[in-house]
C-alpha cells in the first residue's frame, strides 16, 4: 500500500483519473447529508442510485488495490444504519493507481453511482456496485476503521439462495436467510475470517478458497466436497491479498489460515465473492500426501484415466506424470490419456501428430521404473477438436504388451467412424483404434471419443477413450441468475447419448460383452450426462461405488466434484468384482502437475 507523507496530514483533494484537466462535472448531485454509503448500496443488489451522481459521500478508506485492471479503493461508514441488507462499504473506481489516499484517511467522494458486471453481462454475473469517476478529498488520516464483520458457521446460512428461476436482482436481500444475500449485504465491506481450513488449493493468480463452515460436507483429506445441485456449500469463501503476491501462501487443501484474515468483500469474474485481505492469516500446513493406488493382482486388469493437461514435447512435466503413473498409479495395464498434443503444441502450423510427445512420456516411465508401455491414438484433423488453438489434443492409449494385447483393426482415421461387428458370436469393433461417430454435431469442435479392443487373459475388452466438451462458458454458481444457466450440458448430452448408443449396440450384439466408457467426462456423477450415458443397464459409473466424500476427481473454487469418470457394463458390475479408485494426486495441492485426479479401475474380466 502507498506510504503516507507529512503532507498528507492536510486536507487533501485528488482527482482521480488519468488526464490533469480531469474534474468531474457534476449535475444535478445526491447531496451527502441525504446520501450515505447505505443509501447507495440498498437493500436489493443493484443500487437505486445507479447512473446518479452523487457529492460528498463519505467514509473511511479501509483498502487500497493499487494493481489489476481494477484499481481504486474501499471505503466504509463508520456510523451504519439499522437496516442489516444495506451495505456500509464501497469500492471507488479510480482506473489508475490511487494516489494521495490510504488506509485510514476518512474521505468526502464525489463520483457516478456505476454497477459493474465483471466478466460483462453475457457472463451472468451480479454486478459490483461502485463509485466511478471520483473526485475525493481526504479530510484527515489515521482514523481507526471500522469493525470488521465475522463471517463463520454461526453467521452464514446454511440456505444458499433464493431460486426464482431468473434473475435475484431485484429482490429483496434477506442476509439472516441465504448466504448469497448475506455476502451481498456486505459487499464493500471489510470482513473477517478466523482460522479458516483451505478448501482450494493456491493457484498461479495467488489466490486460494476457504471454508468458513469447517464441517459442511467436509471429507477426511481437509476439502469440501459438491455432491448435488441442491447442496451448495454455503461457506466457501475466496481469498486474494491486498499485499506483494510473493508473500501469499503456497497452501493445499486441508491447511490452514491460523488467526485473522481481513479485508474488504469483493465480488469478481472468476470467483465471485473474494476476501481481499489486508491482513492475511499465517499457514499451518495439514501435512497432506499424495495418495497412491494398490498394484493390481495378477489376474486383475487394472485401467485408469488421466487428463496430462496439454502435454507435449516442450513440457517440462513428463519426468512428473511420469512418476505419477508408476508410483501413484502403479502402472496401470491400460491409460486413458486426455489432453495429449501434438508434436510442436500450441504451435499452429498444421502438424497433427503427436508421436514425439508419446514417445517422451513412454520413455519417462520407462526411465521411472515403469514397464516399456505401447500406444494407439489417432491423430485429429488440424483444428477440428477444440481445445489450445493449434495444441490438436486427443486421447490416446498407453497399454502394457506384458499383461494386455491390442487387436488392432486398420482404417481408422480423424474422419471415419468405427462401428460393431460380430465375429465367432463375439462383438468386435470394425476399426480398432477408431474414432466414434467423428462427423456427428455432437463433437463439432470437441474430442471425438477413441475406442480400441483389447485382450487380456483370453478376454475381451472394450475401453472408449472420452474428453467431452469443457463447462466453460456455464454461470457461476454466484451468478445473479438462478439457479445458473449451464448451457454447455448441451453438447455433453449429445456426446453421452452417441457413447451411450455405441455401448448399446456392442451389448445388443454380445450381452455380456466387457466395455469400460471413461475419461474427462466434465460432468458429475450425478448429471443429466452421466445419466444419460448411463441409459438403462448400460453403463454405470463407478465413482459411485465410493463413499460419498471420496467422490471426487477436481477441485474447482472450493468444491471437490467429480469430472473423471469410469463408467462399465453390467458384466464388469454384476458380482462387484471389481474395485475402484480416485487417486488424489493433484488436484488438492498448489504444485499439481495437472489440475485432474487420475481414476483407477481393477476388475477380472
Amino acid at each position: 500500500m502507498p506510504s503516507k507523507s507529512s503532507a498528507r496530514l492536510a486536507a487533501l483533494t485528488v482527482a482521480a483519473a488519468c488526464c490533469a484537466a480531469s474534474a468531474v462535472v457534476l449535475t444535478t448531485p445526491a447531496h451527502a447529508d441525504t446520501v450515505r454509503i447505505h443509501d447507495i448500496q440498498g437493500g436489493t443488489r443493484t443500487s437505486p442510485l445507479a447512473g446518479q451522481q452523487v457529492t460528498d459521500v463519505t467514509g473511511i478508506v479501509t483498502g487500497v488495490r493499487a494493481y489489476g485492471s481494477s484499481r481504486g479503493f474501499w471505503i466504509q461508514d463508520p456510523a451504519p444504519d439499522a437496516d442489516p441488507a444495506t451495505s456500509e462499504g464501497v469500492f471507488v473506481f479510480t482506473s489508475s493507481t490511487p494516489k494521495g489516499v490510504a488506509v485510514g484517511d476518512a474521505v468526502t467522494v464525489s463520483g457516478t453511482v456505476s454497477e459493474y458486471v465483471p466478466g460483462g453481462t453475457s457472463s451472468g454475473n451480479q454486478s459490483l456496485t461502485e463509485i466511478t469517476r471520483p473526485v475525493f478529498t481526504v479530510v484527515s488520516s489515521d482514523n481507526p476503521l471500522p469493525a470488521p464483520t465475522g463471517l463463520d458457521a454461526r453467521s452464514v446460512p446454511a440456505a444458499y439462495t433464493a431460486e426464482p428461476n431468473g434473475s435475484v436482482n431485484a429482490l429483496p436481500l434477506r442476509p439472516a436467510e441465504y448466504a448469497l444475500d448475506l455476502y451481498e449485504s456486505l459487499e464493500g465491506m471489510t470482513v473477517q475470517v478466523a482460522d479458516t481450513r483451505v478448501v482450494g488449493a493456491t493457484d498461479p493468480y495467488t489466490e486460494l478458497w476457504v471454508t468458513v463452515n469447517p464441517h459442511e460436507h467436509r471429507n477426511q483429506r481437509g476439502g469440501t466436497v459438491y455432491g448435488s445441485y441442491d447442496a451448495q456449500n454455503t461457506g466457501r469463501l475466496q481469498i486474494q491479498s491486498l499485499g506483494q503476491a510473493s508473500d501469499f501462501p503456497d497452501a493445499n487443501v486441508g491447511d490452514t489460515l491460523a488467526g485473522k484474515t481481513t479485508g474488504p468483500l469483493d465480488y469478481n469474474q472468476f470467483g465471485g465473492y473474494t476476501l481481499v485481505a489486508g491482513e492475511l492469516g499465517t499457514l499451518k500446513p495439514g501435512n497432506l500426501h499424495r495418495e497412491s493406488t494398490r498394484t493390481q493382482h495378477t489376474t486383475e486388469l487394472a485401467i485408469a484415466t488421466y487428463n496430462v493437461e496439454n502435454l507435449d514435447p516442450s513440457d517440462g512435466t513428463f519426468a512428473a506424470h511420469a512418476a505419477a503413473i508408476v508410483n501413484h498409479l502403479k502402472s496401470p495395464d491400460i491409460v486413458s490419456l486426455e489432453e495429449i498434443q501434438d508434436n510442436n503444441g500450441a504451435t499452429d502450423d498444421g502438424t497433427v501428430a503427436a508421436d514425439r510427445t508419446m514417445a517422451g512420456l513412454i520413455d519417462a516411465i520407462e526411465a521411472a521404473g515403469g514397464p516399456r508401455y505401447d500406444w494407439r491414438s489417432i491423430d485429429p484433423a488440424d483444428k477440428q477438436d477444440g481445445g489450445e488453438p493449434g495444441g490438436n489434443i486427443r486421447q490416446a492409449f498407453l497399454f502394457n504388451p506384458a499383461r494386455v494385447s491390442f487387436t488392432d483393426r486398420p482404417g481408422g482415421d480423424a474422419t471415419t467412424p468405427t462401428d460393431v461387428t460380430r465375429i465367432r458370436g463375439k462383438a468386435a469393433l470394425t476399426l480398432s483404434p477408431g474414432r466414434i461417430d467423428p462427423g456427428s454435431e455432437a463433437f463439432t469442435n470437441s474430442r471425438k471419443p477413441l475406442a480400441g479392443e483389447f485382450t487380456f487373459r483370453g478376454r475381451t475388452v472394450v475401453v472408449i477413450a472420452n474428453h467431452f466438451a469443457s463447462k466453460g462458458g456455464d454461470q457461476g454458481l454466484t451468478s445473479q441468475y438462478q439457479p445458473p444457466s449451464r448451457g454447455s450440458e448441451t453438447q455433453r448430452h449429445l456426446q453421452a447419448k452417441a457413447v451411450h448408443d455405441f455401448t448399446a449396440k456392442i451389448l445388443r450384439t454380445q450381452r455380456n460383452a466387457a466395455v469400460v466408457a471413461l475419461g474427462d467426462i466434465n460432468d458429475f456423477e450425478f448429471s443429466t450426462t452421466t445419466e444419460l450415458l448411463e441409459g438403462e443397464n448400460t453403463l454405470w459409473s463407478a465413482i459411485r461405488s465410493l463413499p460419498r466424500p471420496e467422490r471426487y476427481s477436481y477441485v474447482y473454487q472450493g468444491n471437490s466434484q467429480a469430472l473423471d469418470q469410469i463408467l462399465i457394463s453390467p458384466s464388469i458390475r454384476r458380482g462387484h468384482h471389481f474395485s475402484y479408485d480416485s487417486v488424489h494426486i493433484n488436484a488438492e495441492f498448489h504444485d499439481q502437475v495437472s489440475d485432474h485426479d487420475p481414476q483407477v479401475l481393477r476388475f477380472r474380466p
